[in-house]
Parts: structure tokens; C-alpha cells; sequence
């Protein structure tokens, strides 16, 4: 595959990405957090952080809009729910594996 192609088919993979857990609203951030160790926050912090890096400017809540579809805060008074304590425990237990999310691979 070329370098063009490449930008190309892993640019429309984070759009499909995107899309589908603007879709999955069922899908907490403390669940792929604890799961996968990444979040929708972690792809707006990696998005503004690649994008700067492109010379513009961008705030976390315009990347995290980006990510979500909507205002964050919108976001969270429409789906997100009350982490259990199970699920903050395993946050705590997993940190060591949750991403980095200064971007720049």
C-alpha cells in the first residue's frame, strides 16, 4: 500500500471509529477505559494533540465535541451513568495500562 493510501484508509477507520461510538451511547468511557484502557476522551486529547502538532489550534472541548457529536456536557446528561464502585475500583487497578494520550506516536 502507498503512503497516500495508508493516511487515507486509517483516517476513514477513526471516522468509523468515531462514528460508531457517537452511535454506542450504551458504551461508558469507564468501561472502555477498564477494558481497552482508552476512551472517547483519550481520542479528543489524541486528535487536538495531532492537530496542533498541524499547526491548528484547537481546545479540548472542540476535540472532545469532535469525538462525541454533540457538547460534551450534552453528552454526559443525555448517557452517562454513575460509575459503580466495581468499575472505579478497576479503574484504579488498570491505570498503569490506560493509554497515553500526549499523541505522537
Amino acid at each position: 500500500m502507498d503512503e497516500q493510501t495508508r493516511i487515507e484508509a486509517e483516517a476513514a477507520a477513526f471516522r468509523d471509529l468515531i462514528k460508531h461510538l457517537q452511535q454506542r451511547t450504551d458504551v461508558q468511557n469507564i468501561d472502555l477505559m477498564n477494558l481497552a484502557g482508552f476512551c472517547r476522551n483519550c481520542l479528543a486529547k489524541w486528535y487536538r494533540a495531532e492537530a496542533e502538532r498541524r499547526g491548528v489550534t484547537m481546545d479540548y472541548d472542540e476535540a472532545r465535541e469532535h469525538v462525541y457529536g454533540m457538547p460534551y456536557d450534552e453528552w454526559k446528561t443525555r448517557h452517562q451513568a454513575e460509575a459503580s464502585p466495581e468499575q472505579k475500583q478497576r479503574f484504579e487497578a488498570t491505570q498503569s495500562m490506560h493509554a497515553d494520550t500526549r499523541g505522537g506516536n
